[in-house]
């Protein structure tokens, strides 16, 4: 095998070829020969050059007829596309489907009804974009502390299959993480910032390998983290972003009269209404909605079930290196079947709910038979599962991210 670069020409022909300008390179079976200059080739057997002369992505090899082939050179267009693929699957597209949804759901809920105008699309856009550049800062975090466990686990994972490199993946974390804090602090927005510094902080004690964290190896701190993030931090911080928002804008124009800084809204409608509602997030905070409350509780209950799931298709790595999660203590089975009740009993909970907390009929009926028919499709997926099958576990704990998202499209009729 012998690689080229891209300034060099492959062709097949006989050992000495017929002299022609420029750098040429000509392949037989018998001898490789190289035109240096203008006068002179230099021909040697092939045995000689038994080290691979490697550059660029080019590569000679043979084919069935024993005849010297030239493989694609990759140009500009197909790195790019290789790695924008690696970075897709880096991002962890499910989790980035799941922030996006919470996102749009938690601030469609906070309108409570309203009608968006331009300060709740700005607000939404500043919690989406930011939002979503932490997830894959978290994500990633953890797939860099654990390219050893995803090698056995998910080795289709870009940095366990070696698409991205460990300093490439860590210079898109820090690149992430830095774009969601600097949009987080420029939103002017207190909500926003905490939720999304908490949860970076989260994700460090969940994944590095470094004292007192690697909270991961411990079941009740790892799904301390998951439930604080997605049932706790995500639901209250957007939610009180967005609440605050609105409220500072209804106060700017409410004293637009007699205030000069009201043409500062203008501009920066977040900014303006942080300033004119001085402790409007902590208001918003203690003034929750019956609703909101009911939305914070069930997801405690759908978080638990996602972090207990997301263990069970990785017993064989996680046993291996020494992470004690509780799949690997009690069994994957016995894990699977403590999941799929509570979830079960979260449906029931949200059927009785959903009879009261709305206030328009059309919504309580909708959110009755949503709950009953994602708690009827959870109990028959189940009783198909193989417990001791990895792709069985793997394909069920992927239908629990779609019930999670489906619950997100019911969430705003509470409103």
């Amino acid at each position: 095998m012998v690689a080229l670069s891209r300034r060099s020409t492959l062709a097949c022909r006989s050992p000495e070829p017929p002299c022609c300008s420029g750098r040429t390179l000509h392949v037989t079976r018998q001898c490789l020969s190289i035109r240096v200059t203008g006068r002179r080739w230099l021909g040697r057997p092939l045995h000689q050059f038994n080290r691979t002369i490697r550059s660029s992505a080019s590569v000679v090899g043979e084919q069935g007829d024993g005849q010297p082939v030239q493989a694609a050179i990759t140009s500009p267009i197909s790195s790019a596309t290789q790695f924008a693929a690696a970075l897709y699957q880096f991002s962890r597209p499910h989790t980035m489907i799941g922030t996006a949804l919470s996102v749009v759901s938690i601030s469609l809920l906070a309108l409570a009804g309203a009608e968006p105008g331009r300060v709740a699309i700005v607000a939404l856009l500043q919690a989406l974009s930011s939002a979503l550049l932490m997830n894959i800062a978290i994500v990633g975090i953890n797939q860099l502390y654990d390219i050893e466990i995803d090698k056995v686990n998910k080795p289709y994972l870009p940095l366990a299959s070696g698409a991205l490199s460990p300093t490439q993946g860590a210079a898109i974390v820090a690149a992430c993480a830095a774009g969601g804090a600097w949009i987080g602090l420029a939103s002017g927005s207190p909500a926003l910032l905490a939720t999304l510094l908490v949860s970076l902080a989260l994700g460090v004690l969940y994944s590095a390998e470094l004292p007192f964290m690697r909270w991961k190896r411990s079941p009740v701190l790892a799904a301390g983290c998951i439930l604080a993030v997605r049932a706790i931090i995500v639901q209250l911080g957007f939610y009180t972003h967005m609440r605050t928002a609105l409220d500072g804008a209804a106060a700017a124009a409410a004293a637009a009269p007699a205030a000069p800084a009201a043409a500062a809204a203008a501009t920066s409608p977040i900014s303006a209404a942080a300033a004119a509602t001085g402790g409007g997030a902590l208001d918003v905070l203690t003034h929750l909605s019956p609703s909101m409350w009911f939305v914070v509780v069930f997801m405690l209950f759908f978080s638990v079930v996602i972090a207990l799931f997301k263990d069970l298709p990785d017993v064989a790595g996680d046993s291996k290196a020494g992470v004690r999660t509780l799949s690997v203590r009690l069994g994957e089975g016995a894990v699977f079947r403590i999941c799929v009740a509570m979830l079960t009993t979260a449906y029931a909970w949200a059927m009785v709910a959903s009879l009261t907390l709305p206030a328009a009929l059309p919504a309580r009926a909708a959110l009755f038979c949503g709950h009953g028919a994602m708690a009827a499709l959870l109990l028959a997926r189940a009783r198909g599962v193989d417990t001791g099958a990895k792709g069985h576990l793997t394909d069920y704990y992927m239908f629990v991210w779609k019930l999670f998202y489906a619950e997100y499209l019911l969430i705003p009729l509470f409103g």
